[in-house]
């Protein structure tokens, strides 16, 4: 793992280790980071990864916890890269995001956008968007990959919005003869 800094930004990249055995497992898991949901009960690993590492480093220590808890959800046995975008001034009471550009194979690559508010009843508040393109129509993406979502409305230009649960939405849009996603998940 390579990180490097620079006075506003980290890049992160995270060499794969190939397993033979486990390929298919890993692409499965990473797969699943487009489709399902965070777990906002879900225990942040006993690991730090290196990205919680420097944002520790850089002081926001407030939501350490929730960057390595959506972090290491989204970038799960995946190639990513990340910058994270510090507070100029006191970096454990403001706002920052972070964006991560994940690819794995067998998946389409992603691009994360996570935002990270510290000081919230819950000791940190989270949101992330997911966007993926896909080859296929927005109509068999949302059979395929979006199977527990229902159509719930939609939006000017053809936005279908799909929703599960009160804290995530799916926003599937047209894009040539394929489709481009939207997982927006905000983390209570």
């Amino acid at each position: 793992m390579q990180i490097r800094t620079s006075t506003k930004n980290l890049r992160l990249t995270r060499k794969k280790h190939k397993l033979p055995a486990f390929a298919f497992t890993s692409r499965l898991l990473t797969a699943l980071f487009l489709i399902l949901p965070l777990s906002a009960t879900a225990q942040p690993p006993v690991a730090t990864n290196a990205l919680t590492q420097q944002v520790i480093k850089s002081g926001m220590l407030a939501c350490a916890g929730r960057v390595n808890q959506v972090s290491s959800y989204l970038s799960n046995n995946s190639q990513m890269g990340a910058v994270v975008f510090t507070p100029p001034a006191q970096p454990d009471h403001r706002l920052f995001s972070v964006s991560m550009g994940l690819s794995a194979k067998g998946t389409p690559p992603a691009y994360a956008s996570m935002s990270f508010a510290p000081n919230q009843a819950n000791g940190c508040g989270a949101a992330y968007d997911v966007v993926a393109y896909w080859p296929q129509g927005c109509e068999a993406v949302a059979k395929k990959y979006f199977k527990g979502f229902q159509s719930r409305r939609s939006l000017p230009q053809n936005i279908h919005v799909l929703e599960n649960r009160s804290t995530i939405r799916v926003f599937l849009m047209p894009a040539g003869e394929g489709c481009v996603s939207i997982k927006k998940e905000v983390v209570l």
